[in-house]
């Protein structure tokens, strides 16, 4: 049922947007971001449940969109699952606003709205709803500082923390 709804979602065109309190993130630099991303946290759904270890990879196809590689290990089936993508800007490439498809031509939003600009080392995205959650850092593990900081931005955009899954990255 959970694929029917998004499956219906892309076709109806209404997964791109953004949702109505959240910003995506100005000044920038898709080729900055480009590399390798660890989950440390993420709101539960159907697509990455049970996985561990879990990874993004973006790189820049030779048409210019984005290749992008999802990783995770599913530890009750002792087995690496990965799920291989495409993103594409959706208006400026100066907003943190992209497009992805895991299902051919149907995508879903990819918001950045909070991005350490100095450095590109932490992440936080969501889509076109707040049902989808992401804290995303270059490295497995980060610092209690930037934990805290992760909650209370979430907090104010009234994310449920409760259902919070924190990232086996060992």
């Amino acid at each position: 049922m959970p694929y029917l709804m998004i499956l219906l979602c892309f076709l109806l065109g209404s997964c791109t947007g953004i949702p109505a309190d959240i910003k995506a993130v100005e000044n920038f630099e898709l080729k900055r971001y480009l590399g390798q991303w660890y989950e440390i946290a993420r709101l539960d759904h159907s697509f990455e449940r049970g996985l561990s270890q879990v990874s993004a990879h973006y790189k820049i196809n030779d048409d210019g969109s984005v290749a992008v590689t999802n990783r995770g290990f599913k530890a009750d089936e002792n087995r690496w699952d990965e799920a291989k993508g495409r993103a594409l800007v959706v208006e400026d490439s100066t907003v943190g606003h992209l497009k992805v498809s895991f299902f051919g031509p149907f995508f879903g939003a990819y918001v950045i709205f909070e991005l350490d600009h100095s450095h590109y080392q932490y992440a936080f995205v969501t889509s076109y709803n707040k049902e989808f959650l992401w804290f995303l850092a270059r490295t497995p593990t980060v610092d209690e500082a930037l934990i805290e900081r992760f909650k209370a931005v979430i907090s104010n955009y009234d994310f449920d923390q409760q259902d919070l899954i924190w990232v086996d990255q060992s």
